[in-house]
């Protein structure tokens, strides 16, 4: 073949740092990260969240890998927050999971419901749940630690601050 036929569709969840709730226009933020997709050729199917992470079921081009296409997302996204008057970063990480065509319209559906959603589930019981149904097994103390360590000191401490 001469082209790269591909349609790679993920669904992506990650989190403010230490899981704090920093998002207080997120219409705003994921018209923003729509626009950064754009700029890579990445589709967003749906996007929505919470004041404190975001969900994202998305269309990867095949010349682009997942963490970069992550890095982008997610380094622009910070930098506009911050530019913007708002004291923001991203947690390190992400969750991605793979969905296949059956599965996009229930995906989207569940992806663009997050406010409602999480008036019956928390975050981290919602993402250990996705982790156990899509086979990976983790330890939520590793999976959380991020977000434990900087509770417990002020915003954006350095280890080496406390």
């Amino acid at each position: 073949m001469s082209h790269a036929y591909a349609r790679n569709h993920l669904h992506v969840v990650f989190a403010t740092r230490g899981r704090r709730t920093l998002i207080s226009d997120p219409d705003r933020l994921w018209e923003y990260m729509r626009g950064i997709a754009r700029n890579y050729q990445i589709d967003f199917e749906a996007i929505g969240g919470t004041a404190n992470h975001v969900h994202i079921l998305l269309a990867l081009p095949p010349k682009l890998s997942l963490s970069h296409a992550m890095r982008a997302i997610k380094a622009n996204s910070s930098k506009w927050m911050n530019e913007n008057g708002r004291r923001f970063a991203w947690q390190e990480g992400y969750a991605a999971f793979s969905v296949s065509a059956s599965n996009l319209a229930q995906v989207a559906a569940y992806v663009r419901i997050q406010p409602e959603h999480h008036r019956r589930m928390t975050f981290e019981d919602e993402l250990l749940a996705l982790l156990r149904k899509h086979g990976i097994e983790a330890d939520p103390a590793q999976v959380f630690a991020e977000g434990a360590a900087l509770r417990a000191g002020p915003p954006f401490q350095s280890a080496s601050q406390r």
